[in-house]
């Protein structure tokens, strides 16, 4: 047993990103059933909100759970205390410093994994305390950094001591083996689970990504300080124009940016949404249960570590 999988009491060193609009209950509740590590996006909900997801969560598994706080969200004592309350006992963060939730999840007896955009910053989150960190490469869907994953999963695992779980660009078990060449002890896949049976969001959502192509999604918000990877559509050049504003901000464009994304999730308008998903996307082919990916994707990496060999 690894570290991740000891420390956190899962069968499979797998995290389910947050996403917002996605990572619900139904779909937290399948991955902890299966063995990874599910994870409540609470990112503009409101703290009763989170609650009754919490209990909902409780309510379809006695697996382990965790959930992510948006720090840009400004009501994160108040989520936090309702998660602690509740009882959930493993957290990501992201969209701000984190830094000061350290220590009262630590005093609850929690861990606390942030996801960082490089070596730099998990360095510094080991400092602080943190139990592991996520690093996320550009190759993912959603709010990004400008390393990729590939180089940031081996600088972070040279930088800390602490285990790093690789995201960006992972939704085979060819990808698992190789976020665990670069030393992650762990792998977090966000696309790869929008695309199963149980995530709750329109059929049209989950068809964008099984038509994705390899140059489907691009990067907007550098500008404003909010970098997110959007499907090329009608309203990815409203959210390239409102980047462009001089006085967009990044509270402006997140203003813009989450209910379009969660307005897209729910009645499937993929053309005049915003929709995210990871580069990763055009490697996806099929819809399945959660069980059956997170099962066929450690036997792929088995199968991939098995054939592997250097002709050298």
């Amino acid at each position: 047993m690894g570290r991740v999988t000891s420390m956190l009491g899962i069968t499979y060193p797998i995290f389910c990103g947050a996403m917002g609009g996605v990572s619900r209950p139904q779909l937290v509740s399948a991955v902890a059933e299966a063995g990874g590590m599910g994870i409540l996006a609470t990112a503009g909900m409101k703290p009763e909100a989170v609650r009754e997801a919490v209990r909902e969560i409780k309510s379809k598994t006695t697996k382990p759970f965790g959930a992510n706080i948006a720090i840009i969200a400004g009501n994160v004592e108040e989520i936090l205390s309702v998660l602690l309350e509740e009882g959930v006992k493993f957290f990501t963060t992201g969209a701000g410093n984190p830094i000061p939730l350290i220590a009262p999840i630590h005093e609850a007896g929690g861990i606390i994994f942030p996801v960082v955009p490089s070596a730099r910053v998990a360095k510094k989150m080991e400092d602080h305390g943190a139990d592991g960190v996520v690093v996320e490469g550009t190759e993912a869907g959603g709010h990004v950094g400008e390393a990729t994953t590939f180089t940031l999963t081996r600088q972070a695992a040279l930088a800390v001591s602490i285990p790093v779980i690789s995201a960006g660009g992972i939704a085979d078990g060819n990808g698992i083996v190789a976020a665990f060449a670069l030393g992650a002890e762990g792998v977090q896949l966000g696309t790869r689970f929008v695309a199963s049976e149980e995530a709750p969001i329109h059929e049209n959502y989950k068809q964008a990504i099984l038509n994705a192509s390899d140059t489907a999604t691009f990067v907007s918000g550098r500008r404003s300080g909010g970098p997110i990877r959007i499907e090329r559509n009608n309203a990815s050049q409203k959210h390239v124009a409102l980047d462009e504003n001089p006085e967009t901000d990044m509270n402006t464009l997140e203003k813009f940016t989450l209910p379009s994304l969660i307005k897209a999730a729910r009645d499937g308008d993929t053309e005049n949404e915003i929709v995210t998903y990871g580069q990763i996307a055009s490697i996806i082919h099929e819809i399945k249960s959660v069980k059956q990916i997170i099962e066929e994707l450690f036997h792929e990496a088995e199968e991939v570590l098995g054939n592997l060999k250097l002709d050298l």
